[in-house]
């Protein structure tokens, strides 16, 4: 099985970096390089739709490559979660690029991935041909999900998931929307079909272990896009997509819009009728905006025919966003705040409970 050592290709690898192989696959043959980033405990499998579509594509001749990152599938799951950055898995991509020889390539990433891809985008902005950022945020506390009773209630699924099938249960519930799920197909709603097949996933690639869960959150939490990487990323003026769904309850639409406002006008922003996991759940509809991506980049289209944003001053764009982004930060606070107390107290009830025991009382004396 094909595997890329990290280090080999890195000036001054870090002993992590020495350390990590990355299992990657290929698809397709011709000039035009698509490198696929997935996200959080996802493999490369993820991309099995926009691979057969991109590398079938007739007369565009297109070869895409998939990988798991580090901390997930068949590559390396370093312990530490120091060694889980999406600056030092932007790298990991950057080392997989040269070890294929490609010199530049179209870079397309979801969640965590598309993080992952920003950061490679700012690293090494003149190897990049366009960018796509499917369900993106920008990281800490972006990633906090919508939260009300029943987000809460999927994190705490997911906590506590620990087979094959509660997983996949919980995999269902965050990634798709209600209605993608409730539709039938045949005689069998879509649910059903889904979690067959999710369940036959996780137990052919098995549950992502301790390490690489927390060392991939670890990353996701720690995100941060700086200002000076946005600049980098639209001077390089490639055009980028910012792919979403409407019913997204893990990444929050307007974090997305948020970022795609900030590479204007490099970006177009690409709403969809879908959830978290929208290459699935949209899949025509995500490979016609990659493929729509691809080619304008290849015919060099203008960025300001591109972009479908409006053209705010920076000022007003800079103001604007940073009155929104602490208001988000202060409201997230505070829910955040009084979740974690509510829980907390509810503990302290239940344990106060179990510890107080009935005092048998005598006849009183009189």
């Amino acid at each position: 099985m094909p595997h890329c050592h990290v280090g080999l290709y890195q000036n001054n690898p870090s002993p992590d970096a020495n350390q990590v192989k990355l299992f990657y696959t290929t698809s397709g043959g011709g000039p035009v390089k698509v490198l696929f980033i997935i996200g959080f405990a996802g493999t490369h499998k993820c991309w099995d739709r926009q691979v057969s579509y991109l590398a079938g594509t007739p007369n565009d001749s297109i070869q895409v490559c998939t990988f798991d990152n580090r901390g997930m599938g068949q590559s390396t799951i370093p312990t530490k979660k120091s060694e889980y950055t999406t600056r030092k898995m932007a790298k990991d991509a950057i080392a997989l690029m040269d070890h294929l020889g490609w010199q530049k390539a179209h870079v397309f990433g979801h969640s965590m991935g598309a993080m992952v891809a920003c950061k490679l985008a700012a690293l090494v902005p003149e190897r990049v041909l366009s960018l796509a950022l499917l369900n993106v945020t920008g990281g800490g506390y972006q990633c906090i999900p919508k939260i009300d009773s029943g987000s809460l209630s999927l994190a705490l699924r997911f906590l506590r998931a620990k087979t094959p099938e509660q997983r996949a249960a919980v995999d269902l519930d965050t990634h798709y929307s209600q209605e993608y799920l409730a539709e039938r197909i045949g005689d069998r709603p879509r649910r059903s079909i889904l979690y067959d097949e999710y369940v036959n996933n996780i137990r052919a690639t098995g549950m992502q272990s301790k390490h690489g869960c927390e060392g991939q959150m670890h990353a996701c939490w720690n995100h941060v896009v700086t200002r000076t990487e946005i600049e980098s990323i639209r001077v390089a003026a490639f055009p980028v997509s910012v792919i979403h769904g409407r019913h997204d309850i893990i990444a929050q639409m307007r974090h997305a819009k948020r970022l795609a406002e900030k590479l204007y006008p490099s970006a177009r922003m690409v709403e969809l009728n879908g959830g978290h996991q929208l290459m699935h759940e949209r899949t025509d509809e995500v490979n016609k905006a990659l493929l729509e991506l691809i080619k304008a980049s290849k015919t060099m289209t203008s960025l300001y025919e591109w972009t479908n944003l409006p053209n705010r001053s920076n000022g007003e764009s800079t103001s604007s966003s940073f009155i929104i982004s602490n208001l988000d930060k202060l409201r997230v606070f505070l829910v955040y705040f009084f979740s974690l107390f509510a829980m907390a107290f509810g503990q302290i009830q239940r344990g106060v409970k179990r510890r107080l025991k009935p005092i048998r009382v005598g006849p009183a004396l009189t």
